[in-house]
This record gives C-alpha cells, sequence and structure tokens, in this order.
C-alpha cells in the first residue's frame, strides 16, 4: 500500500506534527510509524550512550589542558575552549533526547523548553565557533598581517560574545515555540513545537546555518590549499590531508542531516512522491541515522580539532604524567606501592 499523508493545518497540534508518533494521518487510513520508532529508541540509546561518554571525557580533557598548559589570550585557544564548552552544553541535552525517544516526554513543559533552548544554544554555538576558527586559521594563513590586531584578547572576547549571543537568539524560537503535547492516538508525550509552521522555521534555520558555515569553511579551506600548494615543503602534504579530511568529516556529517530535515519539511508540506507512506517511514529511518552521526560529529570535535595536534598530545602526557606519578614525593611513593601490587600505570 502506497498511501499519501495529507496536510491538514487545521489539525490540532499533536495530529499535524507527528514525525515522533506511531502513527501519521492518511486521509481515511493511518500511516503506521510503531516500526520506526521502535529503531530510533533502541539504535539511539546505545549510540548516544557512547557519544555522551566520548564527549564529557574528551571535552573535559580540552578544558583541563586548555587552561593548565595554554595561553587564553591567543585567539585559537580561546575558540578552543568555546568550541569545547558549546560541545558540551550541547552533551547535556541528549540525555533527555535518548529518554524521549524510549519513553516518549516525561518532564513536563518547563524542561521541554529549556532543554530544547539549551541544546539549540549549544549546536549553533558549535556550528559558529567552528566556522569561526576556520576563518582566523584563513586569516592566518592567506593574510597573516591582518592577525596581528585580532590577536588581542578585547577582540577574541567581543567576537566569543558575539557568537553565544546569536546563538541564544537563535535558540529563542525553541525556547518560546516548542511544548510538551500529549497524542491522543497513542496515549505518548511529545516536546515539540506547537505547530508546523515553527517547526518549518526551526527546520530552514538549521539549513540555513549548515549551508553558510559548509561555504564559509569550503572557501577557506581552498584558499588555504592554495597558499600551501605554493611553497615547497616536506610536511606540505600531511598538512594538506589533514584539511582534507576536516572538510570531508565536517560535510557527511552534517549534509544528510540536513537534507533529511529539508526532505521532512517536503513531506510536510505535502510535496509528492515525500508524502507517500512508503517514503516518508524511508525519510524517517534517514533521519534517525543521519542525526546520530551529525550529532556524534558536533559532540566529538576534539578529536577532529584538537587530538590530533602534536602539541595537545604532548600536553595530554603530561597531565597523564602528573597523575599517574608526577605529583611530588608523596605521589611517587604511592605510585611505588601501587607498583608493588603488580599494576602498572603508563602513558602509552
Amino acid at each position: 500500500m502506497n498511501s499519501t499523508v495529507t496536510p491538514n493545518h487545521s489539525l490540532s497540534t499533536t495530529e499535524s506534527y507527528g514525525y515522533y508518533s506511531d502513527y501519521y494521518d492518511i486521509g481515511a487510513e493511518m500511516c503506521e510509524k510503531e516500526a520506526v520508532r521502535k529503531f530510533g529508541a533502541i539504535v539511539t540509546t546505545v549510540f548516544f550512550s557512547l557519544v555522551i561518554v566520548f564527549s564529557v571525557v574528551g571535552n573535559l580533557l580540552v578544558l583541563v589542558i586548555l587552561v593548565k598548559y595554554e595561553n587564553l589570550k591567543s585567539m585559537t585557544n580561546a575558540f578552543l575552549l568555546n568550541l569545547a564548552l558549546s560541545d558540551i552544553i550541547f552533551t547535556v541535552g541528549l540525555p533527555f533526547w535518548a529518554s524521549y525517544d524510549i519513553h516518549s516526554w516525561t518532564f513536563g513543559t518547563t524542561a521541554c523548553k529549556v532543554v530544547s533552548f539549551i541544546f539549540d544554544v549549544g549546536f549553533y554555538s558549535s556550528t559558529i565557533f567552528l566556522t569561526t576558527m576556520t576563518i582566523h586559521r584563513y586569516m592566518a594563513v592567506v593574510h597573516p598581517m591582518s592577525i596581528v590586531v585580532a590577536r588581542k584578547s578585547f577582540y577574541c572576547f567581543v567576537t566569543s560574545l558575539t557568537v553565544w549571543v546569536t546563538s541564544c537568539l537563535a535558540a529563542v524560537p525553541a525556547a518560546i515555540f516548542k511544548t510538551a503535547m500529549h497524542n491522543e492516538n497513542d496515549g505518548s508525550w511529545h516536546c515539540d513545537y506547537g505547530n508546523v509552521e515553527w517547526m518549518m522555521v526551526g527546520a530552514y534555520q538549521q539549513n540555513g546555518f549548515f549551508l553558510i558555515s559548509f561555504t564559509v569553511i569550503s572557501f577557506c579551506y581552498a584558499q588555504i590549499l592554495l597558499r600551501l600548494l605554493r611553497p615547497t615543503s616536506h610536511t606540505r602534504h600531511k598538512t594538506v590531508r589533514l584539511i582534507l579530511i576536516i572538510v570531508v568529516i565536517f560535510f557527511l556529517g552534517w549534509a544528510p542531516y540536513n537534507v533529511a530535515l529539508c526532505l521532512q519539511t517536503l513531506m510536510f508540506w505535502g510535496v509528492a512522491p515525500f508524502n507517500s507512506c512508503n517514503v516518508s517511514t524511508t525519510i524517517d529511518y534517514v533521519f534517525y541515522v543521519s542525526r546520530l552521526v551529525a550529532f556524534s560529529h558536533c559532540c566529538l570535535n576534539p578529536v577532529f580539532y584538537v587530538f590530533v595536534g602534536i602539541k595537545f598530545r604532548n600536553h595530554l602526557k603530561k597531565l597523564l604524567w602528573y597523575y599517574c606519578g608526577g605529583m611530588g614525593e608523596a605521589q611517587r611513593r604511592h605510585s611505588r606501592l601501587i607498583y608493588s601490587n603488580g599494576e602498572e600505570c603508563s602513558m602509552y
């Protein structure tokens, strides 16, 4: 059966926006989505659990190393610090969405608004800081003389503050128009936009941020590559490969998710063939998988942008040595006691 999903904007909230419901209204029949919900619940729980652990550990290590060993007046270090903070903020919302996929929304309207706002702030700030870091890297390589003024801590503070304010403003619609809604068809509760129109605004806003960020990042890295390919350097090819990997990972991580998000809006507008039951179900599966990939990329930024650096790895070794046996004579005595029990502490 290839039924068609017919949009009806006069329906109640839970009927007009029922992505997380088990069914869609399709005229006189129902398009069953229970299998999609169960798939999302299982996959989300397992995957988000891993992402949360790695994100918290990785980003906290970044924060500790930056504060302990690096000069935070540096523009690059300040952006890395803010990026780690935004990723941690983003991660705070993941347990709520994982619980949402398993049990439906059980935290009430206030928590729905607060969690949605915090989550969106983390999402937008992470994307903008990533773009800002790319612009800074572009200026340092292609226009090195202009970076002298930007190194001042005042400009760093103003830039960071602007990013956070912009992210908060972008997250305001979610805080205002998202609410806890009851689906009378299956008795479940959902945290989502109160009407289809604002759901569309939220989706297109995310699409717009992605397109702008990807365009800026692609342009900057293209110019960086052109500049690096000019001089003869034995480290040139390694740098070129790293830059290409960063761009490709960013695109592969976020492009499928944004495409799926856009296709969902076409489904709600009733555009054929996206409004058919079979196609809409396929889009839902693609959305679940692409969302996992996109969210993991945002939370695992330290792996792609920090841990690959030799300098950071050296700081990490010093930090581990400090806590494993280098904190003074008392700690070394304690370490020898540990070794006498047959256990070994190693950084490698």
